[in-house]
């Protein structure tokens, strides 16, 4: 545990002995016991640079393309259209689960923070009280409860909170990596 070594140079010592596989595996095993610890050799220094690395925020281009995906396949499919089951399925996603969990990702920065289930059942819960006070907000607005006011206010919400849960990552990394140093 005292020297530092690269991934490469471990998977070198563990090649001599097994295969490939299995050495990956032990790797794998080692670190999920605590026993090696991985760093990366060069984290990114600005927050543009965070959002360029998809090894940092692939979850943020995942919800960003999901929200695109949703918007575009209920702006050109209507009715009666072969694709409907599939506007209802990212319909569903968009309202039930993507503004909870991007407000999850928002309160809980660090994976450590809860476990995958915890954050898929906060993110329905949070979805669930979210929704309806956007609608209470659109409600009072002269475009009113209508299809396109809430795939705009929903998308917003949900672009918004994702880019506060990248930020709040991006500063948990930058304050992981000086109390390092």
């Amino acid at each position: 545990m005292g020297e530092e070594l690269t991934l490469e140079e471990l998977m070198e010592r563990r090649l001599g002995k097994k295969g490939i596989l299995s050495a990956s595996l032990e790797l794998y095993r080692e670190w999920v016991e605590g026993k090696i610890e991985l760093e990366d050799p060069s984290p990114p220094e600005t927050f543009t640079e965070f959002l360029g690395r998809m090894d940092y925020s692939s979850w943020f281009w995942t919800t960003v393309a999901l929200v695109s995906l949703t918007v575009t396949v209920v702006t050109l499919v209507g009715e009666g259209s072969p694709l409907m089951p599939l506007r209802y399925i990212l319909g569903t996603l968009f309202v039930l689960f993507m503004p909870g969990y991007t407000l999850v990702e928002a309160l809980y920065p660090r994976k450590e923070d809860l476990n995958p289930l915890e954050r898929v059942a906060l993110s329905i819960g949070l979805s669930l009280a979210l929704v309806p006070l956007v609608g209470l907000l659109l409600n009072y607005k002269p475009f009113g409860i209508r299809l396109y006011p809430i795939l705009i206010s929903l998308s917003a919400l949900s672009v918004a909170l994702a880019m506060v849960g990248s930020y709040r990552k991006y500063l948990f990394y930058v304050k992981k990596g000086l109390d390092e140093v």
